[in-house]
């Protein structure tokens, strides 16, 4: 699975953007700059059941598979601008050791997103790919995703009430550490949780953006 299956571009809303007009972060393009110009680290989770619905293209099937009982699964994690989107594609990457890989496939999807997030958005972070994936399941780690987000039938529940149950679940948290965003047919897309540059948990930017919808739907996990 690539990462053009995953977030297919569209007109004006681009990969990794399908909830744009709906409230999400900003068009991410393949913009060059350092690692030293972003504020904070954006993790975002993606829920599989929403996008295993989506109209898309070669999805994988120990993601999107009949009995996975899959949720939640790494996206990534992103330097982030205060206002704006973070630098991605900050230089050369070399492939990430399958050591890594193998380490970071209980995270992941799969082995071509892993790819694809160290050479997008872990090459701005200005660590090794090995500090990188370290900090993203240090963060991926310190986050719980309560039962009540993945429900085993379908339920519909507004932005605020997912960001408040995620808040009550990590009281260590501030409650603005929180964001939702969702697809462009009403489904939740993402949950996104805000660290600052020591991974510890602070309020989100506005470029992390919000999902506009008053209710989104939750496919049930299977």
């Amino acid at each position: 699975m690539t990462i053009a299956a995953r977030r297919p571009v569209i007109p004006v809303i681009v990969a990794g953007v399908l909830f744009a007009g709906v409230g999400g972060a900003q068009p991410r393009g393949r913009r060059t700059e350092g690692p030293s110009s972003f504020s904070y680290y954006l993790l975002t989770l993606s829920y599989a059941p929403s996008f295993c619905s989506q109209p898309m293209s070669r999805k994988d099937p120990r993601e999107c598979g009949v009995g996975r009982n899959v949720g939640f699964v790494v996206h990534g994690l992103w330097p982030q601008g205060e206002t704006t989107r973070g630098p991605e594609n900050c230089g050369p990457a070399s492939p990430v050791a399958q050591r890594i890989v193998q380490a970071m496939l209980p995270y992941f999807p799969s082995e071509s997103l892993i790819q694809h997030e160290w050479r997008a958005h872990g090459t701005c972070s200005g660590m090794s790919a090995d500090d990188y994936f370290a900090a993203l399941r240090k963060a991926r780690d310190r986050v719980n995703v309560p039962s009540s987000l993945t429900p085993s039938t379908a339920a519909r529940l507004s932005p605020a009430d997912i960001e408040s149950a995620l808040a009550a679940a990590n009281p260590g948290f501030p409650k603005e550490a929180f964001r939702t965003s969702c697809y462009r047919d009403g489904q939740l897309q993402e949950i996104r949780i805000c660290f600052d540059r020591e991974l510890s948990p602070r309020a989100c930017g506005p470029s992390a953006g919000e999902c506009r919808f008053a209710a989104v739907s939750l496919p049930p996990v299977r």
